[in-house]
């Protein structure tokens, strides 16, 4: 595979859409530093983005990843020697999920076999180098001079997402509490709070912001707003489905995202109602 190439978003904040996974890295430059948010699925990959990255800029990066799935975190110790022994960033759940390597690396295994059997084994044997800097809510990183601040706005895709907003060139990297190309992921979701979370994201952006989703194109506020729409229908068909004793495919069938995400939602948010996530 050809080594793909970033493309200039916001003011020196440049997007690398990997077509493996149509998964989003971000490049943020600041004077004589920068900050690489997400780092693929594999150390093959991981080499491909440092090839990438260092066409951009020859400054040390420090790393950012947005939650624990393989796809946003894989590459990391690849990268973080090629930026220069650099720091990883990541929330406190994310962080504590991936100190424990082998029961993450286990469970990617047992997720990608049945589909993707040579990239669970290269999953599963990669050097997984955790985060070692951890955001509880926000945190805010100077990279060259430039502020960016690092915001855990709730639960949604997961219990760890992270939010890197560039304030000064009106762009947000939403990582999968927004997605494009295709719809939210709810294996490790909390349906139930994504709405609330996703308001709170919508609340760092206007009309002019450029928000860059964990998988796809770029978007905008309008877009973000839309989905927002869809998870709130989602979140209020989970608690009336609950109250009435639905079944979960009977509510399934209503929601906004297609029968199998929707009934892997459904399950989810039953399972926060009854207090077993």
């Amino acid at each position: 595979m050809a080594d793909p190439g970033f493309v200039e978003v916001g003011d020196r904040v440049h997007v690398l859409r990997y077509p493996v996974f149509d998964v989003n890295v971000a490049l943020v430059l600041g004077d004589g530093a920068a900050l690489l948010v997400d780092t693929l699925s594999t150390p093959a990959q991981g080499a491909e983005l440092a090839r990438a990255a260092r066409r951009v800029t020859a400054a040390p990066w420090s790393i950012v990843n947005t939650h624990h799935h393989f796809d946003h975190c894989v590459g990391n110790a690849v990268l973080a020697r090629a930026g220069g022994d650099s720091p990883v960033w990541a929330h406190e759940a994310t962080a504590a999920l991936l100190r424990d390597g082998a029961r993450v690396r286990r469970r990617w295994y047992e997720e990608l076999a049945p589909s993707e059997p040579e990239l669970a084994g290269v999953v599963a044997g990669a050097d997984l180098l955790p985060p070692d800097r951890t955001v509880h809510q926000q945190s805010t990183v100077d990279i060259g001079g430039r502020a960016v601040v690092l915001h855990h706005l709730g639960r949604g895709h997961t219990a760890g997402d992270l939010v890197v907003e560039v304030p000064d060139a009106g762009v947000v990297l939403a990582g999968d509490l927004v997605e494009e190309s295709g719809p939210p992921s709810f294996e490790d979701a909390y349906p139930l709070e994504w709405p609330e979370t996703l308001a709170r994201l919508l609340r760092l952006t206007g009309p002019d912001t450029t928000v860059v989703p964990g998988h796809g194109a770029v978007v905008d506020q309008v877009f973000v707003r839309a989905q927002h729409a869809d998870l709130t229908a989602l979140e209020w068909l989970v608690r009336d489905g609950h109250a009435d004793g639905a079944p979960p495919a009977a509510v399934a069938a209503r929601a906004p995202f297609g029968p199998q995400p929707s009934l892997v939602a459904v399950r989810r948010g039953y399972a926060e109602l009854a207090g077993r996530i």
